[in-house]
């Protein structure tokens, strides 16, 4: 089983999403995955992005906010991903032996829910490209910019 960590400054928006999405997007492609997300600092999940995945049925009522040392043996994942700048600027050497890998998306926080929705249509392509990838035992795409449109079904 891979582990996969996605990290993001509050650990309240994009990660969240990101972690649902993934874990979804293993299901869907048949990949076994353990997903987790955090924060250089935990806040808490944004009420907006719980309503933009329930949109698409993917339910973040149960997730909590939390730091990297929250999750469980923090320096064991293949993959850490962060999904913001100032996630990877703080964060720029992790201290497990991983691949790094960083996608980011801007902070839907403060905007409309048609700027939610896109940021999280944004994730969906992004960490299907990615399971998609792991699922064809192909790198996954180090950047945003190279990650194909995968067909969401």
């Amino acid at each position: 089983m891979t582990r996969v960590l996605i990290l993001c400054t509050h650990n309240s928006a994009r990660s969240q999403m990101a972690e649902a999405l993934t874990r979804d997007a293993a299901r869907r492609l048949g990949v076994n995955l353990e997903v987790h997300s955090a924060g250089t600092e935990a806040t808490r999940v944004k009420d907006d992005a719980k309503t933009v995945m329930a949109e698409i049925g993917l339910d973040l009522t149960a997730h909590t906010s939390k730091t990297l040392w929250d999750v469980p043996d923090a320096q064991n994942f293949g993959y850490v991903i962060t999904v913001c700048d100032s996630a990877a600027e703080a964060c720029p050497a992790y201290p497990g032996q991983t691949t790094r890998r960083h996608y980011p998306f801007v902070d839907p926080s403060g905007g409309s829910l048609d700027r939610w929705r896109a940021v999280r249509d944004q994730l969906q392509t992004q960490f299907d490209a990615f399971v998609l990838a792991l699922r064809d035992g192909r790198d996954a795409p180090p950047t945003y910019e190279d990650s194909p449109a995968v067909p969401v079904a």
